[in-house]
């Protein structure tokens, strides 16, 4: 169930980590993590993604209100959405790439589908 993970941090720590990780996945198109921020990051990314699509002044608030950088928000509602405006869903895929050199921990790649 998406959003129930706790990924080692206290809430505001993780929530402000997540905003982040959203926010770059969004202005670059890919992230390397680790594959349990990588399932946590596409829950969120998809329903900013589908905020985008309604391009609304609330949605666009509300997009405002979670990530960090008005430009990437800009991007979503001009660029990003709009490419998905056919698509129910899927927006995003994880790529497993190994294990982590050091802890081991499971790899993986986001990115926005094509």
């Amino acid at each position: 169930m998406p959003g129930t993970r706790k990924l080692g941090r206290p809430t505001a720590h993780r929530n402000a980590m997540l905003r982040g990780m959203v926010t770059y996945l969004l202005e670059n198109g890919y992230i390397e993590t680790t594959l349990t921020r990588a399932k946590e990051v596409r829950s969120i990314a998809e329903k900013m993604i589908t905020l985008g699509k309604k391009n609304t002044l609330a949605t666009r608030r509300a997009a405002l209100a979670y990530i960090t950088k008005e430009d990437v928000v800009k991007k979503l509602f001009d660029e990003v959405a709009p490419k998905y405006a056919d698509r129910n869903g899927g927006y995003t895929q994880i790529y497993k790439l190994g294990p982590r050199r050091g802890d081991a921990a499971e790899m993986a790649l986001i990115k926005l589908v094509d």
